[in-house]
């Protein structure tokens, strides 16, 4: 049986996280969603997604196939429902393919097309928009602790450590320090990864994940549901937010509601609205409509793709989404829509050559022992080229 997770229309609303990744390697709870559907399956996966993603995420097809919509969080209930399926049986939520088997290689413009009429009778969870990313975070996030320290063993917890609920809901991995913190468990589970740092003074309501090799700097104050991912450095304030892997935000300032890609970095003193003054409800702009829709959230902040920046005292709009590699500075409020490439701020914007959001990239790899190679260039040349329409500067 091979397993491959695809991508379905939805993909333009989980934007502008979807233009560097499939969908299913997004990141809501503690890992990815197809972290979470090889540790569930026990199989490898591999995607269907656009041709300009496929030399980085490239399908693979077997004698039968079990094709998995990924944007759906794997349960138990589904996986049955999934596997029960019969040659050419498709499984529907709703209007949504949930997944289908056949021994046929299906091309990524084809699955729309498919039909059937079996529906999903499980309980599941799916994310439709990049707000459902922090929005669901939490359930998953306890989801994943339970599966992740089935039958495991914590490291010891430092006795410098303050406990406030129930400390068998704290789980650190080898590796991992943490000294001289609060860690607060009553509203749900905190989980720190492999080689992880907690700095004396940090602050941690549950429920909360940081992944293997991130750091949170001296009194961070981090209120859960909130995942900081694999190899981030994070201080300040942050609330209910998820940030991907390789991203920065090591300084004082508030990130709420939010959802931040890899290779960002987020200067000094960077803040986010999350709350409107009038308490209305949060517009954003669309990749599927092109144009500001209402979200019908109260609370909803920041959206900021992947490699993108903001230089210090950066302030953002509520619902503010920026694209792919741009560069945000300067004093006062910048447009609530940044498209991808976008150099400037409130003043205005220009063009961030190709050439420079490279070099950028690069430089921000090479810290961590990586480089930005040549198949992820092809990407975001995709990207440059078929975001142009939105940079009319």
């Amino acid at each position: 049986m091979n397993v491959i997770l695809f991508d379905d229309h939805y993909r333009t609303d989980l934007m502008p996280f979807t233009l560097t990744r499939p969908s299913a390697e997004l990141r809501i709870g503690i890992d990815t969603i197809s972290e979470k559907w090889r540790r569930k399956m026990g199989k490898e996966v591999s995607f269907l997604c656009p041709e300009y993603l496929s030399d980085k995420y490239a399908v693979r097809y077997g004698i039968e196939n079990i094709y998995i919509n990924g944007r759906y969080i794997p349960n138990e209930e589904l996986i049955k429902e999934i596997l029960h399926l019969k040659q050419e049986e498709v499984l529907f939520d709703n209007d949504s393919l949930v997944a289908f088997r056949s021994s046929k290689e299906i091309g990524f413009n084809d699955i729309e097309q498919l039909e059937g009429n079996q529906l999903l009778k499980a309980e599941v969870i799916s994310i439709q928009h990049w707000s459902d990313i922090f929005r669901k975070n939490g359930t998953v996030l306890m989801q994943d602790f339970v599966q992740l320290i089935a039958n495991r063993t914590s490291r010891s917890i430092d006795s410098s450590n303050t406990i406030l609920g129930d400390v068998s809901k704290v789980f650190i991995e080898q590796g991992a320090q943490v000294e001289a913190a609060i860690l607060n468990t009553k509203n749900g589970p905190i989980y720190i990864g492999k080689d992880a740092e907690v700095m004396e003074g940090s602050i941690i309501r549950g429920p909360f994940a940081m992944g293997e090799g991130a750091t949170l700097k001296c009194a961070t104050k981090i209120y859960g549901p909130t995942t900081i991912g694999p190899h981030c450095k994070v201080g300040g304030e942050v609330n209910n937010s998820v940030i991907f892997g390789y991203s920065n935000k090591g300084h004082e300032g508030f990130l709420g509601n939010s959802v931040v890609g890899e290779w960002c970095n987020l200067g000094a003193d960077t803040n986010n609205s999350n709350l409107k003054n009038n308490y209305g409800t949060v517009s954003c702009w669309s990749y599927t409509t092109e144009r500001f829709e209402d979200t019908n959230l109260q609370f909803c902040g920041l959206a900021m793709g992947d490699h993108s920046k903001s230089g210090i005292n950066t302030m953002f709009n509520t619902g503010t989404v920026v694209g792919v590699c741009a560069n945000v500075f300067g004093g006062g409020f910048p447009i609530k829509h940044i498209p991808s490439f976008s150099w400037g701020g409130s003043d205005g914007f220009e063009t961030f050559r190709l050439d420079k959001a490279f070099e950028v990239g690069n430089r921000m790899m090479e810290r961590r022992g990586m480089s930005l190679d040549e198949t992820n260039k092809a990407i975001l040349k995709s990207i440059y080229d078929h975001t142009a329409n939105y940079r009319k500067h």
